[in-house]
């Protein structure tokens, strides 16, 4: 009930203006979100990189309203891009194509993530291309592929609650593209996806096993820690060397389970965002995880 509230309350666009200009609102959200500005970002991620964490930077703002918005947003990106070669971060950059013009047309889409693709090939890193919900699935997965065949800069998220998955998984293993797996956070009809937490956890493990034995540069990205804990057996067992995979996280959740792989010698990824439009962010982190309503509660009585 809880999940549903803040999910619905994340769609509400009275609230998310009167949210996102609150003067309170930088103390109570900067757990999870680096800053407003890319320079807030980069000095996010230069801290991560000192303390051995590598970066995603995610620019906020899913759908935008025209092909006009989705070129501000591939530009973001572009600029984002200039200053990890710039300052030799370790980064990436994540994007979602319904920023960058998906809705209103996918060729001009894929010709701005192809100038983030072309761009992160020349500077010697990656665009991770977020998925969304199912009815994007197909296109963006056509995407990748394409994207992969001419620059190999790019890396596919797979959403471990949706039932097609494995045979996703099997085909990107195929074509030798990287892949994120994550559980999935849009609402899916139970047509399409696993209806239950404990099926979509037995998934993502099958498909965790899957990627170790197949996979190119997996990303396990879980602030589950058993699952954490069966991928690190997974590695001891089959002798993979901590540079053939890595661990991914959100930027502020489990802390304490980011330090724990750090501290064992593992790669891991934090996935950084930036930028006004960060509200409807914010409130699926509250949705996803009952444990940051509790922080950001006693973050308010604080004030």
């Amino acid at each position: 009930m809880l999940r549903s509230l803040l999910l619905f309350l994340s769609r509400q666009s009275w609230l998310r203006h009167w949210v996102e200009t609150s003067p309170a609102a930088d103390r109570l959200t900067s757990r999870f979100i680096a800053g407003h500005t890319l320079e807030r970002e980069v000095s996010v991620c230069q801290r991560l990189n000192r303390d051995g964490i590598l970066a995603s930077l995610d620019h906020l703002g899913e759908s935008v309203t025209s092909l006009q918005e989705a070129g501000s947003s591939r530009d973001a990106y572009l600029a984002a891009l200039d200053r990890i070669a710039a300052l030799g971060l370790q980064a990436t950059v994540s994007v979602k194509l319904t920023q960058l013009g998906l809705d209103f047309s996918e060729a001009e889409c894929e010709a701005n993530v192809e100038r983030l693709v072309a761009r992160a090939q020349q500077i010697g890193s990656v665009v991770e291309v977020d998925m969304e919900s199912s009815k994007y699935l197909d296109r963006t997965l056509g995407l990748v592929a394409r994207l992969h065949a001419r620059y190999a800069s790019v890396r596919a998220v797979i959403q471990a609650y949706l039932y097609r998955s494995e045979g996703d998984v099997a085909n990107l293993c195929r074509l030798g593209i990287p892949v994120r797996l994550c559980k999935g956070a849009y609402r899916e009809p139970s047509d399409l996806a696993f209806p239950r937490k404990k099926e979509v956890d037995g998934n993502y493990l099958l498909l965790m096993r899957n990627l170790f034995e197949q996979g190119a540069n997996p990303a396990i990205a879980s602030h589950d820690e058993r699952i954490v804990q069966q991928a690190i057996a997974i590695v001891r067992e089959r002798k993979i060397a901590p540079d053939r995979f890595e661990f991914q996280m959100l930027y502020g959740v489990r802390r304490d389970l980011q330090r724990m792989l750090i501290r064992d010698g593992y790669r891991l990824r934090l996935y950084v965002p930036y930028g006004d439009a960060w509200y409807p962010y914010f409130m699926r982190r509250l949705a996803e995880r009952p444990a940051n309503v509790v922080f950001l509660a006693r973050n308010l009585l604080k004030s």
